[in-house]
């Protein structure tokens, strides 16, 4: 599913690439879980250790999948995953995540993997982050009266937008390309906001395919959805919402990272990346790392959490003391 909720999940833990065929790995003993978190809903995780392996001129990343099996490359599995250039075998990745989706109940608890609890953290952690970034980026540059929209991408059921976003910004679309949760978030967001801060547009489309007016939104938020994306996908979304965004807008990105390489969810169709993993596609995308944070107080079964806010715009020098300028300044993605 490309831009449905994708919520916090326990980590399978590490695992070792080896970049010759021939060489084994026998994991230790796996550790016994009884969980519904999405995407992984194993009864056998397995701890497996792991080497994060980069080129400087591809995606030679390694990494593993939900069933154990590795691979040497992303490449490698993207191939097996989607073939090469078959669309058919991509749609079906896409059709697949959404039919699991589609099995979850519309509720915080069912799009949160059973892990409801985390909401408060969740929001708490993104409300201190976007203040920052709307003092730094729109309030103090364009004034407190400025019309701002923002658009809730793998909203679900209106859980960000209903206890975060509405009471930012004046205008809020979502986009969800499962029904049932779209039609849970108009529910739950009928009677949320006022005239002027506001759920307003409801788009069931997927993220891959979708494409809004120019210029609308100072702020896109992307939030437990992008992994649903393959990577070209990933690249081609956000090359087109460049274009969605107003002059001085930026993205928030927010996900479960890979402590290396990537993990693969083989029963929702989704897929996990590591910081520098990550950081190669924004680097793709053309996008500027503005400003990170970590998300805290999550359980410590669950992946970590990372927040990135990204800009359009080539970061300015500035001339201050190396302290400020380290903890202030924009940082193009190296």
């Amino acid at each position: 599913m490309s831009s449905s909720l994708h919520s916090p999940f326990v980590s399978i833990g590490h695992f070792h690439c080896h970049h010759n065929n021939q060489n084994h790995i026998s994991p230790p003993p796996s550790t016994t879980t009884t969980l519904a978190s999405p995407p992984y809903r194993y009864q056998q995780r397995k701890e497996i250790r792991s080497v994060l392996t980069l080129s400087s001129n591809s995606m030679d990343i390694c990494g593993v999948d939900s069933e154990g099996k590795e691979f040497n490359s992303v490449q490698e599995m993207w191939r097996e995953e989607i073939g090469e250039g078959d669309e058919t075998r991509k749609t079906q990745w896409y059709r697949d995540g959404v039919s699991y989706w589609e099995g979850v109940e519309a509720s915080v608890d069912g799009v949160l993997g059973g892990y409801g609890h985390v909401n408060d953290a969740d929001i708490i952690g993104s409300e201190v982050f976007l203040k920052t970034l709307l003092q730094e980026r729109l309030v103090n540059n364009v004034g407190a009266n400025q019309h701002l929209v923002a658009l809730d991408c793998g909203s679900g059921i209106g859980r960000i937008t209903k206890n975060l976003l509405i009471r930012y910004f004046n205008e809020v679309d979502l986009l969800e390309p499962v029904a049932q949760f779209l039609d849970a978030a108009r529910e739950n967001l009928a009677s949320a906001g006022s005239e002027t801060h506001k759920a307003t547009n409801f788009f069931c489309v997927p993220l891959q395919e979708f494409t809004p007016a120019a210029g609308r939104y100072d702020v896109i938020w992307v939030q437990w959805c992008i992994g649903h994306l393959t990577d070209n996908d990933f690249v081609s979304f956000f090359n087109r919402a460049k274009g969605y965004l107003k002059p001085g807008g930026f993205f928030v990105v927010k996900e479960n990272l890979a402590k290396n390489g990537f993990v693969l969810d083989k029963e929702d169709h989704s897929i996990t990346r590591s910081d520098p993993y990550f950081k190669q596609l924004f680097r793709q995308c053309g996008l500027h790392l503005y400003r990170t944070k970590d998300q805290k107080g999550l359980p410590q079964e669950l992946f970590a959490v990372k927040m990135y806010a990204l800009t359009v715009d080539t970061p300015p020098k500035i001339h201050r003391t190396r302290s400020k300028t380290r903890s202030n300044r924009p940082q193009i993605i190296k």
